[in-house]
């Protein structure tokens, strides 16, 4: 029989590249999204797969939906990437952000728990959660000092993952990513707002990207390699939680000029702090500038994984690096902006 798997938030980033990976593996995949969602499901198209799996539309904070499809299903597996993921977003609204990304995943794990369902649970878990902590990497023993809602939400649920699985011997798991990004990601997120703005400044040398702290330091990894673990973690079973990331940290700053670089626009910094700014040479003019409303309110500076554990149980490293991915997300961009 084929194996089946509920993927929520398919059709976000994470999803739509889990799903594509779970239909190479010949699973019945059924994807949750969200109602009041205005996607088209973009990302399950560029796959050429929205035919290829189940979508229901579902809410995940309605416990009674949960119960009912989770019963309906009985899936083997269940990948929970559904969230309110946006940090800055999760600071304007941390009620939105508690209820989704704490409560839902509380009523999966009472339900699977309810309904004596021989079900593996992955949790997707944040770097975030680790916030600003006193190390120079991160794993998997490494303390947590979440500092916005969303690390805070997330912590909660990573927390609940290992509570039932230590309670009631549920398999549950929990991958606590670092960034990654993709040509599919979000026109919210940092790296994909800095290709999509640039691509269109590549054809048109206007307007202005608007960027908070450059000097950030994250560890940047591709999403289409990271949904793999997912799905190791679950099947290999060696361990229930693990770091993933790529052991290496790039500043927004530098994140930029990989792009620029590719795109050969001449370009030059000036100024500090908030008054820094990118000169375009050509024209003359800045292009991208500071402005702190795009600093956070409480800022995480530091990221960096440690995968040692990762390396050794699942031999897994990541294959393409910062620069590879800047350069794909910026021609992904440029054949959208064309």
């Amino acid at each position: 029989m084929l194996k089946k798997a509920i993927i929520t938030g398919i059709n976000g980033q994470d999803g739509a590249y889990l799903a594509n990976f779970l239909l190479s593996k010949n699973y019945k995949v059924y994807g949750f999204y969200r109602r009041n969602s205005s996607n088209d499901f973009w990302r399950l198209k560029y796959f050429d797969i929205l035919n290829k799996v189940t979508v229901i539309d579902l809410d995940i904070t309605e416990q009674l939906e949960v119960h009912y499809y989770l019963n309906k299903i009985k899936p083997d597996e269940i990948y929970n990437l559904a969230a309110q993921s946006f940090v800055q977003s999760s600071f304007n609204n941390p009620y939105q952000t508690t209820i989704i990304n704490s409560l839902a995943v509380l009523f999966f794990l009472e339900t699977i728990k309810t309904l004596k369902l021989d079900t593996s649970f992955y949790q997707a878990s944040t770097s975030e959660m680790f916030g600003n902590i006193n190390s120079t990497k991160q794993n998997e023993k490494s303390g947590f000092n979440p500092r916005s809602p969303y690390g805070v939400s997330k912590l909660y649920s990573h927390n609940m993952c290992l509570n039932y699985r230590e309670a009631f011997n549920m398999d549950t798991y929990s991958g606590i990513l670092f960034n990654h990004e993709s040509p599919l990601r979000g026109y919210e997120f940092v790296t994909r707002k800095i290709t999509n703005f640039l691509a269109s400044y590549y054809t048109n040398r206007n307007d202005k990207l608007h960027l908070g702290n450059l000097y950030a330091k994250r560890d940047w990894g591709f999403a289409g390699e990271y949904v793999e673990v997912m799905w190791e973690m679950i099947n290999k079973k060696k361990d229930f939680d693990y770091v993933v990331g790529t052991g290496r940290t790039t500043t927004i700053k530098k994140f930029i000029e990989f792009c620029l670089n590719y795109l050969e626009i001449n370009y030059q910094w000036t100024g500090e702090g908030v008054k820094e700014k990118c000169i375009d040479k050509k024209t003359g003019k800045a292009f991208i500038e500071i402005s702190k409303e795009h600093y956070r309110p409480t800022e995480v500076n530091y990221l960096k994984a440690d995968i040692t554990k990762l390396k050794k149980d699942l031999k897994w490293e990541p294959k393409i690096k910062v620069q590879e991915l800047a350069v794909m997300m910026m021609k992904s961009d440029l054949l959208r902006n064309k």
